[in-house]
């Protein structure tokens, strides 16, 4: 079991809270950049060249988005306001994947005029461009492979998932596509999420390489790219081990060499929109023990709650806690750490083993770094707070400030009540 630890003392947090109160999500800038080096660098071999493309829903921030993108990086979007904040943070034209389901037209049209790589998921949405603004050069599919490939409890299996083409209507859809004038294609899957198997993706490649060789005969085009989606999970628990990044490269080399050798599609490139395994591991939920309550249980309550990090509540999801200055202390507490939702299961753990808490104790929650703040809500009128970005000497950059109550009441009418 490997010991977690966390890139800051509870001297630099007392010097960081000083200006920024709890909670707050905390990112650490060098290891982000650092291990998205380290992920380009293991597809470095791909002969028509790799990309990811960062998935915006991780961590919607044009700072973290802007920062990627220094390192070859574009955006993964599924909304008009991913797409604009991708804009923002100065991605344009193929730099922006667009992958979304049940699509306002209005959100196609944006993402036709920044030039972004359309995604369908459906054989009825090329009708529903063509009939309005009209179809790019280029469009990729969606493919949901069915009972070919097993999905995870977090996505579900692919025969229940509202997503993708079935084999059938891709072969239908690209011959439908040629015919109305697209030039260009691309093929995408994405069947899992937060899966720790290093050889299902392997496997997962092995799928789409074999497919695009099988549609360009049939429809008589070729591929420019497959996307193999996102998915690729974190260790969030101590005993979890990481996915293995260079295995899945090397098997994915492998099974590109043997099956595209010769074929119209041989030099495509390789595509992924992984944004959990970027900055997953790299974000901490800092917030402090403000009450202790003992009952039938014991209970530590903090000044965060659910709607800072949904998904311990919404998935029973694992995250670790390091309490800071007293890493070496024994953990032979028992505690429910718990917000202040009017919800019972607003809890970040549950009967977990911790040292002596006490009250003014920093908590720091790990593995916050994707689907942390981006999944934050108004419930009980609680307020989001703020987003910092931590560089290599410890400084600190506010990206996103705390919202106002202000904030909360501006969409709301107080007039003739």
């Amino acid at each position: 079991m490997s010991r977690r630890t966390i890139p800051f003392t509870r001297d630099d947090l007392e010097r960081i809270s000083a200006n920024h109160s709890t909670p707050f999500h905390i990112y650490d800038r060098d290891a982000i950049e650092s291990n998205a080096r380290m992920i380009n660098d293991a597809f470095s071999w791909v002969p028509g060249g790799f990309k990811n493309y960062f998935a915006v829903k991780a961590l919607p921030n044009p700072h973290i988005i802007k920062m990627l993108k220094g390192l070859g990086m574009g955006a993964d979007c599924s909304s008009l306001p991913e797409l604009l904040l991708a804009e923002k943070a100065g991605l344009k034209g193929e730099e922006i994947m667009f992958t979304s389901n049940d699509t306002p037209m209005a959100e196609y049209e944006k993402a036709l005029e920044l030039g972004a790589v359309i995604n369908l998921d459906d054989i009825t949405h090329l009708d529903f461009l063509q009939n309005g603004p009209g179809l790019p050069e280029l469009i990729c599919f969606r493919y949901n492979p069915g009972p070919l490939k097993e999905g995870n409890a977090i996505i579900g299996s692919p025969e229940e998932a509202k997503y993708g083409f079935t084999r059938e209507q891709l072969k239908e859809g690209y011959k439908k596509a040629a015919s109305l004038g697209v030039k260009r294609f691309g093929l995408h899957t994405m069947v899992a999420s937060n899966e720790l198997e290093s050889a299902y993706f392997v496997e997962t490649a092995l799928i789409l390489l074999e497919l695009v060789n099988e549609i360009s005969e049939e429809a008589g085009i070729s591929f420019e790219f497959i996307n193999l989606g996102g998915g690729v999970g974190i260790p969030y628990k101590p005993e979890d081990k990481p996915v293995d990044i260079p295995f899945i490269s090397s098997g994915i080399e492998k099974a590109y060499k043997e099956k595209l050798a010769g074929t119209a599609n041989e030099g495509m490139r390789i595509l992924m929109e992984c944004g959990r395994v970027i900055t997953g591991p790299y974000g901490y939920l800092v917030t402090r023990a403000i009450h202790r309550k003992d009952t039938y249980k014991h209970y530590i309550g903090v000044d965060a709650c659910m709607a800072d990090l949904m998904r311990p509540g919404m998935y029973g999801a694992y995250h670790h806690i390091t309490i800071p200055g007293k890493e070496n202390e024994a953990a032979d507490h028992t505690y429910d750490v718990a917000g202040s939702l009017c919800e019972n299961n607003d809890k970040f753990a549950i009967d977990r083993k911790l040292p002596l808490i006490e009250t003014g104790d920093f908590i720091v929650i790990h593995d916050t770094g994707a689907h942390g703040h981006a999944m934050g809500f108004n419930y009980n009128g609680k307020l989001r707070h703020a987003e910092l970005l931590m560089n290599k000497d410890k400084t600190v950059r506010q990206i996103r400030r705390a919202e106002t109550i202000e904030d909360y009441f501006a969409t709301l009418d107080f007039s003739e009540l």
